[in-house]
């Protein structure tokens, strides 16, 4: 394998979250969140937000997305979301499990991203008692396309979800990467969407593991921590996935890594349309879409080149993570160039 662009998942861990990780194993320490560690990242995550929240730590996305959306449903409601959100594509029916059988209704829209039109014709389609009552409105950012919502756009789903009687909840695992695009506060992003509670990834930021569920709508909370002890997501040792998040948000690590992510997004999409590929989406984060061929994509993958090819007949995602260097990508861009 030369280099691997299939995930940010791929990437090992920044070296402020394992530098914190080592810096915690030391001495005995009180279990189950007891901590001095887990107190100082949920501190740490309140001051990101320059807000009062409630934080819970949970090991992985699809427990942070079904575990929330779940305290915000009814298991007779439903949840409206993009047709390519990740709770509905990859969570393997973890939503509906978790929140025992809320439905999640897709909405379309252009660039992986809600249209309020759209989510207003899913609440009235029906109001009648054999229709699952929408309650959530979930809104991924950055998308699934990799496009990052506007302020104006996240206060256009506010507004919307607000009149309709929708609570809403952001699917934060590239959020870091989203604050980096539109250069804004993560507060008055959360502001301009009304979040109620976010998913807030920390793997995808260059953690080894983990996620942070943050709710703002405080009475939401109630009774939060027994989901995550139920679902299994109550860490014994705690100190080791909170930890990091001390790491990651000392002297802003967090936005400096998500910033290169999207630098090196920026410039392979450069490099690839300067060579003839057309790029799909707008590039406004870590991840790049992009049209090379079925035959062209072989060569690469038999040169050890690793993507997806998820999208489409031709399609291939290429994403970078934090620690992507201009090296690895001007050598992808040169593969491209040589595999026509």
């Amino acid at each position: 394998m030369r280099y691997d662009f299939a995930s940010d998942n791929t990437a090992g861990m920044c070296p402020e979250s394992l530098q914190a990780i080592l810096e915690a194993d030391t001495g005995h320490l009180p279990s189950y969140g007891n901590d001095h560690w887990t107190q100082r990242a949920s501190d740490a995550i309140r001051a990101l937000f320059e807000r009062p929240c409630e934080v819970f730590f949970v090991f992985n996305g699809t427990a942070a997305n079904s575990l929330a959306l779940a305290s915000l449903c009814q298991s007779y409601h439903s949840v409206i979301c993009h047709e390519l959100a990740h709770v509905e594509t990859d969570e393997c029916g973890a939503p509906e499990f978790f929140s025992n059988g809320t439905k999640l209704l897709l909405a379309a829209g252009e660039l992986g991203k809600l249209h309020p039109d759209e989510v207003e014709r899913l609440v009235r389609k029906r109001t009648d008692i054999h229709y699952p009552k929408p309650k959530t409105l979930s809104i991924t950012q950055s998308t699934e396309c990799g496009t990052v919502y506007s302020l104006a756009e996240l206060a256009e789903l506010r507004e919307r979800a607000r009149s309709l009687g929708l609570k809403v909840h952001m699917d934060g695992a590239r959020f870091a990467n989203a604050c980096a695009s539109l250069n804004e506060s993560p507060g008055r992003i959360v502001e301009s969407a009304g979040v109620d509670v976010l998913s807030l990834g920390g793997c995808k930021m260059g953690m080894a593991l983990g996620e942070a569920v943050v709710f703002f709508n405080l009475e939401l909370a109630e009774d939060f921590a027994y989901r995550c002890k139920q679902a299994g997501q109550l860490a014994s040792k705690m100190r080791y996935l909170t930890a990091p998040w001390v790491g990651m948000l000392a002297e802003g690590h967090w936005l400096r890594h998500a910033r290169q992510a999207n630098a090196m997004a920026t410039r392979l999409a450069q490099g690839l349309s300067s060579n003839g590929v057309e790029v799909l989406y707008p590039v406004q984060s870590n991840a790049v879409f992009v049209t090379l061929g079925e035959e062209r994509i072989q060569r690469l993958r038999d040169a050890g080149w690793a993507f997806y090819q998820f999208i489409g007949t031709g399609g291939a995602r290429f994403v970078c993570p934090w620690n992507t260097s201009a090296q690895a990508v001007d050598e992808l861009v040169e593969a491209v160039r040589s595999s026509s």
